[in-house]
């Protein structure tokens, strides 16, 4: 039942005290602003990183090498490694069940490209039409390389969105066309766009067979693509991947004599440790935000719980008085309860409220390297507000179990 008397008492006890009641308040909603800020900063860190990995497949794969740097079996360190055609046909035979995606990739970095009279320098890969899910590319028109455009060495193209607009930009529909390719013809049949934006589109990509025979490169690859079929959790998935990647290295060293300890000759990067490290860094990132807000929301509950104290020892005549009418100890638990929990709700919720509206306006416009669109879940939010709201009654519960606990006698004697 709504107590008209009790809420006049409190706002009057309010204005009787209303710099320290201020300030109180100040403390306990910036402790709430503070970490309703720092929770959907992280949340865009995390959206962040999320969409850095979607411009690849999250599981991706990839294979290199360089040169040896330990001797071996009488060879000298310092020997260059080169991917064939066989190692990718064996890794793609005997982890036939647990590939998703694959492609072999043979790459022409800066080769000249032209036009009519337009002309630009870009890196020309060949590739198996498997390699489009791996990249995570969408077709803008016309479609991707498919097996047949390999099998018979076709001197066909997919050209970027970037390209398409610095090169062939008086042509609506590039697809049917024909540019030159380090002086060879070759026929457009498709536009590629990547999520990355156009630090990703600096690429035309043609079957891995005709790179292979128009420019020299016999069966030599410079890297290998896979990504691996999902498990039904991320930690069983993490660890296939790993073991799959250390199977390679194994069969690459032993197929090109590198010594087994030799960490350079073959090289491997797996998109999933990236994943579970940048995890790491979020879950650590996000516990010292809880921890920064959680300890100014403290420093808010104790200035609640040192102004309930000097109420009490304010109204102790008062409080002596109610006891001497009859007062009974709880109901003085009560009033001073209230005052705790009015003072702790309104600045929780007037923080809560602001730093959600900064958040809802600003929010959507935040657009940087791994940060965003910070926003945070209304019902953490909200839950957080209300734990606050316990936490202020127990801060204001003990100053009122000590005024519950003033003796009459005691209390009219007090000046």
């Amino acid at each position: 039942m709504f107590d008209i008397e009790r809420w006049q008492e409190i706002f009057e006890t309010i204005r009787k005290n209303k710099l320290r009641t201020v300030l109180t308040g100040i403390s306990v909603a910036s402790g709430i602003f503070i970490l309703v800020i720092l929770l959907g900063f992280g949340q865009g860190m995390q959206n962040g990183i999320a969409l850095e990995f979607e411009e690849d497949a999250s599981n991706r794969i990839g294979v290199w090498t360089q040169v040896t740097t330990k001797e071996y079996k009488g060879l000298n360190p310092g020997r260059p490694i080169t991917l064939r055609n066989e190692n990718y046909a064996y890794v793609e035979d005997k982890f036939a069940d647990e590939l998703e995606y694959k492609s072999p990739n043979f790459r022409v970095f800066d080769a000249s490209i032209n036009y009519k009279k337009e002309s630009g320098a870009y890196s020309v890969q060949g590739i198996s039409p498997e390699y489009q899910h791996i990249e995570n590319e969408f077709i803008s028109q016309g479609r991707f390389l498919n097996y047949k455009d390999h099998e018979s060495v076709s001197k066909v193209a997919v050209i970027s969105n970037k390209i398409h607009r610095e090169l062939l930009q008086n042509e609506e529909n590039p697809v049917g066309r024909e540019l030159k390719i380090a002086d060879l013809s070759f026929q457009i049949i498709g536009v590629y766009g990547d999520k990355g934006g156009e630090r990703e589109e600096n690429r035309v990509y043609i079957p891995l067979s005709t790179g292979q025979r128009v420019f020299n490169g016999g069966d030599s690859l410079n890297m290998m693509f896979f990504t691996l079929k999902p498990a039904a959790t991320f930690e069983k998935t993490l660890e296939e991947s790993v073991r799959f990647t250390d199977e390679i290295k194994t069969y690459l060293k032993q197929a090109h004599t590198v010594a087994p300890d030799d960490e350079s000759a073959i090289n491997t990067f797996n998109t999933l440790e990236n994943v579970q490290r940048f995890m790491n860094l979020m879950m650590g990132i996000k516990s010292f935000f809880w921890f920064v807000g959680v300890c100014t929301i403290i420093a808010g509950i104790v200035g609640v719980s040192n102004i309930m104290l000097i109420i009490v020892k304010e109204r102790t005549r008062e409080i002596g008085i109610r006891k001497a009418l009859g007062a009974k100890p709880w109901s003085i638990v009560g009033m001073i309860l209230h005052e705790a929990v009015f003072v702790t709700a309104v600045s929780g919720f007037g923080g809560l409220i602001v730093s959600m509206g900064l958040l809802e306006l600003v929010g959507p416009n935040v657009e940087v390297d791994y940060v965003s669109n910070p926003s945070i879940d209304f019902n953490v939010a909200l839950t957080t507000v209300f734990l606050l709201i316990f936490a202020g009654t127990l801060a204001g519960f003990f100053p009122a179990w000590r005024a519950a606990r003033i003796k009459p006698i005691e209390a009219l004697k007090e000046e």
